[in-house]
């Protein structure tokens, strides 16, 4: 929504004028915020693989409600999330160096964070992953 105000004021659409212009775009179904959390979360997810927390935080910067946000993250599948965190814990153990056994977890965690993931998940597969190895 915010985009759509930003682009309508480049192009030197104010007040009264955008207001009704967004207000058409709601009513004939072309703006949705609904519709765009879920596409937007959808694909980060299965896409970019982030996590809910980075997802949360980009969709509030867009000034999406809560109350879509909410709805949004109300669709992800656990398995494929989880599945996620795996799939990019298990690259990156592969790729990454590190002196020690505590020095490549701290990286790897480090990493998971900053794809989005929350702790708790990323202690646990950790967990996992460095008593097998």
């Amino acid at each position: 929504m915010q985009e759509v105000e930003n682009k309508l004021k480049d192009w030197g659409f104010y007040g009264e004028q955008s207001d009704n212009l967004i207000a058409d775009l709601i009513v004939n179904n072309y703006l949705n915020e609904e519709r765009f959390a879920s596409a937007y979360v959808s694909g980060k997810i299965r896409i970019k693989k982030w996590g809910k927390i980075k997802i949360k935080i980009n969709l509030k910067q867009k000034r999406i409600s809560e109350y879509s946000t909410k709805k949004a993250f109300k669709e992800i599948d656990d398995g494929e999330y989880l599945d996620n965190l795996n799939h990019l814990a298990n690259k990156k153990f592969e790729l990454v160096k590190g002196k020690n056994k505590w020095d490549k977890k701290a990286k790897l965690q480090r990493y998971l964070i900053s794809k989005g993931y929350e702790n708790q998940l990323i202690y646990d597969v950790l967990s996992d992953l460095f008593n097998e190895a």
